[in-house]
């Protein structure tokens, strides 16, 4: 089971993208679509401070790397549950989990899996520190109990070498199609299969032409 689009572009709104290391509200280093170095790598320690010098190539591998990331948790998520889910209901605890890392010992799991969802939709809430977090729990609790899906663009923020992100004003603005296409890895190109020359068949097609000989003979 994978997040649908929709669940995949409201995670994104929530996490915002930041194509430059940042210390995020713990103080963690963290790049991109909320990365750190707890997801694997890249150790966003490590990487060039402030923001790329080409801010698209930037913005790909923010994306690049959410999209290795997103499996990890996917899969985590699928572990912890017992219960079949709904497609809106398995994205807000992909989402949930990606924020806090806390599926497996999430009361809203025990309750889930205990077949009671209203419990586990109000449990949502626990986890609302710091108070900033609120709105994001408060969404994720009705898209799992609702379907209901946040809309509007995706905000890219610029971050300077200290780690310090500028909320004050996006430095772009992604459409849900820009983002879906960044979302979706470039297919890897399939190998041209050489065809026979029309008048000279070969190989397989000279065998079943010979088949199909036979068996018009026998009829």
């Amino acid at each position: 089971m994978h997040m649908t689009d929709r669940g995949l572009l409201a995670l994104v709104r929530h996490e915002g993208v930041v194509p430059g290391p940042y210390l995020d509200v713990k103080n963690v280093w963290t790049f991109g679509i909320g990365h750190t170095a707890a997801a694997g790598p890249p150790d966003p320690a490590t990487m060039p401070r402030g923001m790329p010098t080409d801010l698209e190539a930037g913005i790909r591998e923010a994306f690049r790397v959410f999209r290795a990331d997103l499996a990890r948790y996917e899969a985590a998520v699928l572990r912890a549950v017992k219960v079949p889910l709904a497609p809106h209901e398995f994205d807000a605890l992909v989402s949930f989990h990606y924020n806090t890392g806390g599926i497996a010992k999430a009361a809203l799991t025990r309750h889930l899996n205990a077949g009671n969802r209203v419990a586990a939709a109000d449990a949502f809430l626990n986890w609302r520190r710091p108070a900033s977090i609120i709105p994001r729990r408060e969404a994720e609790r009705d898209l799992f109990r609702h379907g209901r899906y946040p809309g509007g663009t995706i905000p890219v923020w610029a971050v300077d070498r200290g780690g310090r992100v500028d909320f004050s004003r996006p430095v772009r603005r992604l459409t849900e199609a820009e983002a879906l296409d960044l979302l979706r890895p470039t297919p890897a190109l399939l190998p041209t299969i050489p065809q026979p020359a029309p008048d000279a068949p070969a190989g397989w097609l000279a065998r079943l032409t010979d088949i199909f000989t036979i068996l018009i003979r026998r009829a």
